[in-house]
């Protein structure tokens, strides 16, 4: 199977494609995410993270 990049806008409870692919990057650690394990992201930010711990880091990242 390809792995190709998806480009999403990120809602308030689910997420738009907006480019199809299959898996977008982790905003903080760079690891892979597949669309169909994509959890964790930030409306604002617009960005998708692996999982809450790096979505805690991001937090934590904008609290200073």
């Amino acid at each position: 199977m390809n792995e190709i990049l998806a480009k999403l806008k990120y809602g308030s409870n689910s997420f738009e494609v907006l480019e199809k692919g299959n898996h977008v990057i982790c905003a903080v650690s760079g690891k892979k995410i597949s669309l169909d394990k994509l959890t964790y992201w930030n409306v604002d930010l617009q960005e998708a993270y692996f999982s809450p711990k790096e979505a805690q880091i991001r937090f934590e990242e904008l609290k200073k």
